[in-house]
């Protein structure tokens, strides 16, 4: 039996295999503090990864952006309204502008003398003033004065034939006389 014992070949059985643990402990230690690290980096990783997929807290949620959105939009359409309506103000302003230029134009242009005095026709302007102050010529068919009707300051209404046969200055002297009494 002491052949298949053999104490020096056991021992250095047993130191071979204690060095073999020995390295393969050291190894297997190695790997794991390597893949430890490696852990550590990629949960760093996953910890970055997660912090910058989440919305800061400054940024609004997407409901809040879509409500924003459409806040803005309906801004810009009741601005492009206001816009508009301003445009189409300003055109009529415009518009009216110009023909108050145009008719200003046309006023520094005319003769209001002139214009009045084209309008006015002599003897309907000297009728009226007659009618005013009281004598109101009678007419015959051919446009002529025949007698005049006048009205007194007392209210009465006298008639005065104009015949011709005194001058103008006795006839304009009685019809006086007549208005005023």
């Amino acid at each position: 039996m002491t052949s298949i014992i053999d104490p020096a070949d056991d021992y250095l059985t047993i130191t071979a295999a204690e060095e073999q643990m020995k390295i393969n402990y050291a190894r297997t230690k190695k790997e794991n503090e390597e893949a430890y690290a490696d852990l550590k980096a990629l949960s760093r990783v996953l910890e970055a990864a997660k912090k910058s997929s989440m919305r800061p807290p400054n940024v609004p949620s997407v409901e809040q952006h879509a409500t924003h959105l459409n806040e803005l939009d309906a801004s810009r359409l009741s601005l492009a309204k206001a816009i508009r309506d301003a445009e189409g103000t300003l055109a009529s302003k415009e518009a009216e502008l110009t023909a108050l230029k145009q008719e200003a134009r046309a006023l520094e242009d005319s003769d209001p003398a002139k214009d009045h005095q084209i309008q006015l026709d002599g003897s309907a302007l000297r009728l009226k003033i007659y009618r005013g102050l009281g004598f109101e010529p009678v007419l015959d068919a051919d446009g002529r004065a025949t007698k005049m009707l006048v009205r007194s300051e007392s209210g009465d209404i006298h008639s005065f034939p104009s015949d011709g046969t005194k001058s103008d200055f006795d006839d304009a002297d009685q019809l006086w006389r007549l208005a005023t009494s």
